[in-house]
């Protein structure tokens, strides 16, 4: 059976294809389009899918979207009737999009898909309920037969955190809460406070949260306030918000700055505005409500379920502290997270789940486009550009070991493309991890983007365990100590760090990277980070990695064999 998985018209849109139960393909329609979290039909992505497997579109037995359009409007039909008339610009705006074309979602795939592919009719075209296919990707790419799966996000069709137990291939719902009761956008209210974007940039708050003080009157005073006035939080971690200080559940905006800025006696922070230690207490504490809600739904997760493992998804997933958190309470044996946590992972979920099939080939990330040293070359030649061609993985993987312990920031372009938000070592921007300067000079000079934001470190898993107290992270979606003050790069300011680690299966050239850099500094781990500039997708092409290297303050560019280095 071959599935195509659909996700879009929110934020981050993707098409997965998955035949026989394997994901064959996926990619985020960002990465074709460039730009930034496109939520438009992925029509590049489906085209790129299908192109890639050398399938037809009539090869497809079964279309897949990741939410029930009719439940979702169900939703914001009632909101605006709860909450009117102060729903009134909110249904306003809504309406014409949903009665537009979003209402009748099949007919709105088929105009897309039938357009591109100049087709008259189309393979079967189903719905899968949001929560569940957040649920799905985490299960399917777990390889643990039996789990518990807690999904936290902002809002699915009604379902805002979500409760399942995986058993034997099938999932079944346990215990929902639902809209407007959220703790995703209670984060997300916190963020537009904080003069962050909404839906992008919640883990700006989480990077921010380490600078407040924890033992600060201000910091205690600003918990009190969320957990008295904003929200109640139960026993069980669920969570009922205070609608007065709330505008999300019927406008257009998550909350009205001035009322925040009177209830907590802080003035909002504006976009570009250099935060102040106020504004890093305000995001400690929502970070830390956050945690303290998230334990308690971990603990009745596993009373709901007595299982014995648990897996996390949903975008609350994507806060690798939160995640940290609930890996070290130890009530589960082992707690995963799946590569893509977010929206755009629920195409694979979506897909998955019409055969429910766990397979070990599924726990790869690597999923994209890749380019042959054939293509590669033809393109450099074409630029005109000054290149170096090494012959072998293992004279490659030296020389640029070698560059970055020298202080070089190298841009990595290799093999297929990461699927997610995050840099798994083939579309990388990496440096040398012991320089306590690089931290500010990649900020500064090559990512553009605020100075407290932190880096992560890539680091042999057979040495992970040395370095840091986790043995096991491969998705960078976990937080954890640092325990050797040898990669101040990649510490933050509360010793954490969010760490990927590589074994020699997942990620056979980055391994070896990773044991020349280690032979010749005598350190297992290398600062990484997207290759990409600030406001813009992970470069997908090597079209996009020279526009990215020569915009950039990057060093050196390593597209497959071949070493483009700046001009002087």
């Amino acid at each position: 059976m071959t599935v195509l998985g659909i996700s879009a018209f929110y934020h981050d849109s993707a098409a997965a294809l998955v035949v026989d139960g394997i994901v064959v393909a996926a990619i985020q329609e960002e990465r074709l389009s460039r730009i930034k979290h496109d939520n438009s039909f992925p029509i590049l992505a489906c085209r790129w899918c299908l192109d890639f497997a050398n399938l037809r579109i009539d090869d497809v037995d079964n279309i897949v979207f990741y939410e029930k359009p009719f439940l979702k409007f169900e939703r914001i039909i009632e909101s605006s009737i709860y909450y009117a008339p102060y729903s009134f610009n909110f249904f306003q705006k809504a309406m014409p999009v949903w009665l537009g074309g979003k209402l009748n979602m099949r007919h709105l795939i088929s105009k897309n898909l039938k357009k591109e592919f100049k087709c008259k009719s189309l393979p079967r075209i189903s719905f899968i309920e949001h929560h569940k296919a957040h649920a799905s990707i985490a299960y399917y790419t777990s390889q643990m037969p039996d789990t518990a799966i807690l999904v936290i996000d902002a809002v699915g069709e009604k379902a805002t955190t979500s409760i399942f137990s995986a058993l034997q291939g099938k999932i079944k719902s346990i215990k929902e809460q639902q809209f407007p009761n959220s703790l995703g956008l209670l984060y997300s209210s916190a963020t537009q406070f904080l003069g962050f974007k909404v839906n992008s940039d919640e883990y700006k708050v989480m990077g921010l949260a380490p600078y407040g003080d924890v033992n600060s009157d201000e910091t205690h005073e600003y918990i009190r306030i969320i957990k008295e006035e904003l929200v109640k939080i139960n026993d069980d971690g669920s969570v009922v918000v205070n609608p007065i200080h709330f505008t999300y559940p019927y406008g257009l905006k998550m909350i009205k700055i001035q009322h925040w800025e009177s209830l907590f006696k802080l003035k909002s922070r504006e976009y570009n505005q250099e935060p102040t230690q106020s504004h890093k207490n305000f995001a400690f504490a929502f970070q830390f409500v956050l945690e303290d809600i998230a334990c308690r739904l971990a603990e009745t997760t596993k009373q709901e379920t007595l299982h014995s493992h648990l897996c996390i998804s949903g975008g609350c997933a994507m806060n690798c502290v939160m995640n940290g958190k609930l890996d070290k309470l130890h009530l589960f044996e082992h707690v995963f997270v799946p590569y893509a946590p977010d929206d755009s992972g629920c195409a694979i979920g979506a897909a998955l789940a019409v055969e429910g099939k766990q397979t070990a080939s599924n726990s790869a990330p690597y999923l994209g486009p890749s380019f042959s040293d054939d293509y590669i070359k033809s393109f450099i030649q074409q630029k005109n550009i000054s290149y170096e061609y090494v012959k072998t993985d293992s004279e490659l993987c030296k020389l640029v070991a070698q560059n970055i312990a020298n202080g070089c920031i190298v841009g990595w372009f290799q093999g297929r493309m990461e699927f997610g938000a995050r840099a798994l070592g083939n579309r990388s921007i990496l440096a040398d991890a012991r320089d306590p300067y690089m931290k500010d000079k990649i900020n500064k000079c090559v990512k553009f983007r605020e100075p407290f934001r932190p880096f992560a470190p890539v680091v042999l898993e057979e040495y992970a365990s040395s370095y840091f107290d986790m043995a096991h992270s491969p998705y960078m979606m976990f937080t954890c100590n640092v325990l050797k003050h040898t990669v101040p790069a990649i510490t933050h300011v509360d010793n954490s760090s969010r760490i990927q680690t590589v074994s020699k299966e997942q990620n056979p050239l980055l391994h070896e990277l990773l044991c020349q850099y280690m032979s010749i500094t005598a350190v297992p781990a290398i600062l990484n980070t997207s290759f990409n500039i600030m406001g813009e997708p992970i470069v997908c092409s090597p079209e996009d990695a020279l526009i990215t290297f020569n915009n950039s303050g990057i060093d050196l560019l390593v597209i497959g064999h071949y070493i483009i280095t700046k001009k002087v």
